[in-house]
């Protein structure tokens, strides 16, 4: 499915009230493949809208994302999820691999969930990825 379809998937959702948060990142990274501060930067600049990031922060509209890579799916401490992501990620654990799909197509991970993203970029989903793995 292309970007375009992708947004009006997740702008269809919105309007049926499925979706808490739609967002669709387009932009293209400039920095270096193990530039980690860059990294930090534009995960920062494109998920803080709904997500924290250090470790003790309260969550935002999502939930914290501090030590993300390693832990039950939909089980953060005291953020109330989903039953969609609930359901969808019941006995799975945030690894590399998930968090690749999730950040591709969340709503093809959960179809009930209330987070759309959708990410066609490989790097820039490695980027996003490199940056949680380092949240530990």
């Amino acid at each position: 499915m292309g970007m375009m379809s992708k947004f009006v998937a997740a702008v269809k959702a919105v309007m049926e009230g499925a979706v808490v948060a739609a967002f669709v990142a387009t932009a293209m990274p400039v920095f270096a493949a193990d530039d980690l501060a860059a990294a930090k930067e534009y995960t920062v600049r494109y998920c803080s809208q709904c997500h924290t990031f250090e470790q003790g922060e309260k969550h935002g509209q999502g939930p914290n994302l501090f030590g993300l890579i390693g832990r039950e799916a939909a089980a953060a401490p005291g953020f109330v999820y989903s039953e969609g992501i609930k359901e969808a990620l019941k006995g799975k654990v945030w690894d590399r691999a998930l968090l690749d799909a999730w950040l591709t197509d969340t709503i093809a991970v959960a179809p009930k969930a209330q987070m759309v993203y959708f990410q066609d970029d490989p790097k820039v989903r490695a980027k996003l990825i490199r940056y949680l793995e380092s949240l530990k």
